[in-house]
């Protein structure tokens, strides 16, 4: 008498299709399996894993990178020529990128979660190697290019430091569910052993990375200085055109203590302020004298300069995004903006008592002035009336005469040098990029009575770093962002540091401990009970996992398929051609 076995109906496991569905193309219970990943898929998810790292640094870089786009730009144009923000189609397919690749670690996660085996659809191959190649050609364009701007992320680091601990320590300890159920389920010791080991690395490893954060602002609050002084790079280039008179005019508004300038020499030797080599982008040279556009800006007599409109390419192009929040008589003013002479910026700042810095550019060997730049500068200062006490002299040319001749001016380096370099020739002030100086380099050149100005600051993250460094002033694209600024952006006394670090150390060691104990007893107990349920993911498809003959295969196939039918999955035609069968 043969005994017919009834046929089991399984309930739909819509989340878990989805799961592999979506990662692997495996919709149909009949396409998973709960055998060992091979050696290739592995390879595939190590891959994965590789690329979500490099893309997390990518994205962050050029998130905390915001400080200085307006840089990045600048590199462009001297390249193509074209003004445009090279920033905007980098960060779109960064954050499509990160997106994408962070949705199948997910789902990568969940395979291992839920004991299936990791099977990446060669769509998803495609679209990860792809994002990788993508990834490290932009980080080999930056370094070639922007090299200097991979400082931003040690730095920021001081701001964010102890946050992101926070942050990865939340993300390792939820890590540890996956963990502890794998290492319950598998019955191979040398496998538990490895996977404990490496995830209490991690682990034990984020414990301890305090002791290497060092960020100026886990200080005492008692000891912070006053607030850095705000010195308008260009004027306010983000409100009005760079280097005019109505960009001055509205840094002052924004209560800056100084003006910085960029400074080359017309060819009948009057200093006016430009700083780019040629009048291209700022100007409307191309549409008044057309046959010289390409010609260096120091070409141009005073006469010719004057006829220019400085004003109209920054409504066309709006270089920060910000012509919007201009009323209308703004832009009408802004629109009439011409080049402005060094001795325009120097009466306005003696009239606001407000201090001068300006880097001045030599013309080329074949230019009039190119021996006597130096004087005619100085002669325009002069002239000016300013004070000579407010006005910063960077030029190291000629340094020693320019201290007879004007022995007011502040003496003003823009390299790095040593202290009793600096104090040989009479320099108090150094202008420099703000990645050139470290906290501790800021603290001795304060001690030596040496001020240090650093540019370009225009985030709020970056000037409270160097506010609780002890930074005297920075300079600024940004004026009216950092006047919002009143305070450092956070804080902390280093015992109130040191209780949240151990505090959170605290709690993640107790979470999994509790996970791994609540993990072993939950197996232990699955054991011991003898009460399987039956799990259709069970069924091996493979002959070499199950060691049954084909014949025994296909009957278990075949019984699968008559339940997806009675579920309603699909019909019976459909899953016999998806199978190999011949309906």
């Amino acid at each position: 008498m043969v005994k017919h076995q009834p046929l089991q109906v399984y309930e739909r496991q819509l989340c878990l299709s989805c799961i592999t569905g979506i990662y692997g193309c495996r919709w149909k219970r009949y396409q998973r399996s709960h055998d060992d990943t091979t050696k290739w898929e592995l390879l595939w998810s190590i891959i994965l894993l590789f690329t979500f790292c490099l893309l997390l640094v990518w994205f962050y870089f050029w998130w905390e990178a915001h400080n200085d786009y307006n840089e990045f730009n600048w590199f462009l144009y001297n390249r193509s020529g074209e003004w445009s923000d090279g920033t905007v189609p980098i960060l779109a397919t960064t954050a499509a990128g990160f997106t994408y690749i962070a949705f199948l670690m997910v789902l990568a996660l969940c395979h291992v979660a839920l004991g299936q085996q990791l099977n990446l659809h060669w769509l998803h191959k495609i679209g990860v190697t792809a994002a990788l190649l993508t990834t490290v050609i932009g980080v080999i364009s930056v370094n070639q290019t922007w090299g200097q701007e991979w400082d931003v992320i040690p730095i920021s680091l001081q701001a964010t430091g102890p946050f992101l601990h926070i942050g990865a320590l939340a993300a390792v300890t939820a890590l540890s569910w996956i963990v502890a159920g794998q290492v319950a389920r598998s019955e191979k010791t040398m496998f538990q052993v490895v996977v404990v080991l490496l995830y209490l690395s991690v682990l034990l490893g984020l414990y301890v990375v305090p002791l290497y954060i060092s960020s100026p602002c886990i200080m005492d609050p008692s000891t912070l200085k006053q607030r850095p002084d705000v010195i308008g790079h260009q004027g306010a280039p983000m409100l009005a055109p760079e280097n005019t008179m109505w960009s001055f005019q509205r840094a002052l508004q924004m209560n800056v203590t100084g003006l910085e300038a960029d400074v080359a020499i017309s060819v009948d030797g009057v200093p006016f302020l430009m700083h780019d080599l040629t009048l291209r982008r700022t100007t409307d040279v191309g549409k008044v004298f057309p046959d010289r556009h390409m010609e260096d800006a120091s070409s141009f007599n005073w006469t010719d300069l004057r006829q220019l409109n400085a004003g109209q390419w920054f409504l066309k192009d709006d270089p920060f995004w910000t012509v919007h929040t201009l009323s209308s008589s703004e832009k009408r003013l802004i629109a009439n903006q011409s080049v402005c002479s060094l001795e325009q910026l120097l009466r306005l700042a003696s009239y606001h008592n407000s201090t001068v810095v300006f880097r001045l550019r030599r013309p080329p060997p074949e230019h009039p002035c190119y021996y006597s730049w130096i004087n005619d500068t100085l002669q325009a200062v002069q002239e000016s009336g300013v004070p000579q006490s407010l006005v910063m002299w960077t030029p190291d040319e000629h340094r020693a005469q320019v201290r007879q001749l004007a022995p007011g001016l502040i003496q003003t380096s823009v390299e790095k040098r040593r202290l009793k370099r600096l104090n040989l020739d009479g320099i108090s002030r150094l202008l420099l990029r703000y990645n050139k100086a470290s906290t501790q380099e800021i603290g001795n050149f304060s001690q030596s009575n040496i001020s240090i100005t650093l540019y370009t600051i225009n985030e709020p993250w970056l000037y409270s770093v160097l506010w609780c460094s002890g930074v005297s002033s920075v300079s600024s694209e940004a004026s009216h962002i950092l006047k919002k600024v009143p305070y450092p952006i956070w804080l902390m006394r280093p015992d109130e540091y040191c209780l949240m670090w151990v505090s959170v150390d605290l709690i993640s060691f107790a979470v999994v401990i509790g996970i791994f104990i609540f993990q072993n007893y939950h197996m232990i107990r699955y054991r011991t009970s003898g009460m399987r349920s039956y799990n259709p993911e069970q069924i091996m498809l493979s002959a070499a996992a199950v060691r049954r003959s084909s014949r025994d295969l296909n009957v278990m196939k075949e019984k699968l398929i008559f339940s997806e039918v009675g579920n309603g999955v699909g019909s019976a035609e459909e899953l016999y051609e998806d199978n190999g069968y011949d309906y």
